[in-house]
């Protein structure tokens, strides 16, 4: 059974006339006749009789003709999805984030991609840098949001923010009534931080402000939740580092504070990345997010 011979079958049964049939499928009337013979004889029943006065479908036709035209609908409905996917239109979009990302680039970004491509889905994950380029390199992910720019050369990378790290205190802290503090300050204070692997460009960013200012971090906790941060600053008295758009949602709290660090302002540039051969998915999404002059937010 082939689908051109399904083709000519149902519209013989819709115009019941071999001659519009033919037409209908600019075929030759005898090409026509041949398709539904080859399909009688795949079936093995009759499916059209016809004398000099009528055509018309037999019982066993009847039963065939809905499910044949489901069957030529689907098969055009895959070969559509699939030119669509093709050309970036449909299919699934998988992108990682952190904070700052999901708070200031992500959104607009995929309000403008939805607007060009409603049929694309969008998978989404919150995570720190290395857990994202790990699942970037694997191919669980198609486009990385992440704190600095990778050196591999199988990946690609667009600058899309520039984002002050922020200090995160609990409001019984000395200087959770101070709006800011010199970096320097943070000497002789026991600090939460983070093992490297979960964010390598933040982490050295934090390291290179206390080397800058001419102190050595005291390192009391080391969690990898950011969550876990704001949750240790509120019962102890330790100092931890967030990005300022976290920082934010973390002063809303009834047991955290922010505090603006400057002297040096510790700062962190936020990529997309993704790797170097994308997908028409990846290539239609990317010119909806933030441009290069990477704003401070």
């Amino acid at each position: 059974m082939e689908l051109r011979h399904l083709v000519s079958f149902l519209a013989i049964a819709d115009e019941l006339h071999f001659g519009r049939a033919a037409a209908r499928l600019h075929l030759a009337q005898p090409s026509l006749s041949h398709h539904l013979r080859r399909l009688e004889r795949s079936v093995d029943v009759e499916l059209v009789s016809r004398n000099s006065h009528e055509v018309k479908l037999t019982p066993a036709g009847e039963a065939m003709v809905d499910l044949a035209r489901d069957i030529v609908s689907r098969v055009e409905r895959a070969g559509q999805a699939a030119r669509a996917a093709a050309a970036g239109r449909a299919g699934t979009l998988r992108i990682g984030y952190n904070f700052p990302a999901g708070q200031r680039a992500l959104p607009a970004a995929l309000t403008t991609f939805a607007a060009s491509h409603p049929a694309v889905d969008v998978d989404m994950v919150e995570q720190r840098t290395g857990p994202q380029l790990a699942a970037l390199g694997e191919g669980k992910l198609d486009i990385a949001m992440v704190y600095g720019r990778p050196n591999a050369p199988t990946m690609r990378s667009k600058r899309l923010l520039r984002v002050p790290l922020v200090a995160i205190v609990g409001t019984r802290h000395p200087w959770a009534r101070r709006e800011r503090v010199p970096f320097g300050e943070l000497a002789g204070e026991p600090c939460v931080l983070f093992h490297r692997a979960q964010s390598s460009a933040m982490y050295d960013t934090i390291l290179s402000a206390a080397q800058a200012s001419g102190i050595r971090l005291t390192v009391a906790e080391e969690v990898d939740d950011p969550g876990a941060t704001a949750i240790l600053a509120a019962i102890k008295p330790v100092v931890g580092f967030a990005s300022a758009p976290r920082g934010k949602v973390a002063a809303r709290g009834p047991r955290t504070a922010a505090v603006a660090l400057y002297d040096p302002v510790p700062l962190l540039d936020l990529y997309a990345v993704w790797r170097a051969e994308p997908g028409p998915l990846v290539e239609a999404f990317l010119p909806c997010l933030p441009g290069e002059d990477a704003p401070v937010t």
